[in-house]
């Protein structure tokens, strides 16, 4: 499934809250087609008969083996800490004998470095030259107006300029990608539960 995978260019610029369409894809897909379903695991703390404690882990995608239990998440573009609670998740779900294995499929590092100009490459062929050009995406807040505004000076080209800002604002840093997962994983965070780590490539975005 996930070898098929396709992200039409303008679906990464154009506007929406909530989880972008490739994930929506995907999670139909694993959960209609595969069985992959969410599952909250409850654990409950008991001695002699008496609760004392209950914690309870939602998963996204969870599918039972005759080896094992599989846990899956999808992080195509969320703030980076929520690669903490998964691994977190995955490490007591695993230590408490509940799970197998933990799985996480996020924009892959080929991707993510080559967002811009990919960006800029959209706005080349649909002719994206100005502002008043991006409406029919999205609108831009004041701050982003102004942002477009001095990188396209600096940049060269309105389509460079934006293609930076947008970017920066979307897909930065401080958002779920390879490198950001990897630093974590690196670390030791979520050790010792196994790992599936996935990136979606470059090779999966068509202009």
């Amino acid at each position: 499934m996930l070898l098929n995978v396709s992200i039409p260019a303008e679906e990464l610029v154009r506007g929406g809250g909530g989880e972008g369409e490739l994930t929506q894809r995907v999670r139909r897909e694993l959960a209609d087609t595969y069985g992959w379903k969410k599952h909250n695991f409850e654990i409950k703390k008991i001695v002699d008969g008496e609760e004392k404690e209950s914690i309870s882990h939602e998963i996204d995608h969870v599918k039972r083996f005759p080896a094992g239990t599989f846990a899956l998440e999808i992080e195509w573009n969320n703030k980076d800490p929520f690669f903490d609670r998964d691994l977190e998740n995955f490490k007591r779900l695993h230590a408490d004998g509940v799970i197998s294995i933990g799985a996480i499929i996020t924009r892959g590092s080929t991707l993510q470095d080559a967002l811009r100009e990919i960006i800029a490459g959209f706005a080349k062929k649909y002719a994206v030259k100005a502002m008043e050009d991006l409406r029919q995406y999205y609108s831009p807040t004041g701050r982003q107006i102004k942002l477009i505004q001095g990188a396209s000076k600096s940049k060269g080209s309105f389509e460079d300029g934006w293609a930076h800002v947008f970017v920066s604002d979307k897909f930065g840093e401080v958002t779920t990608h390879w490198r950001k997962l990897a630093e974590r994983v690196h670390r030791g965070v979520g050790n010792p539960c196994p790992l599936l780590l996935i990136g979606i490539p470059r090779e999966a975005v068509v202009l």
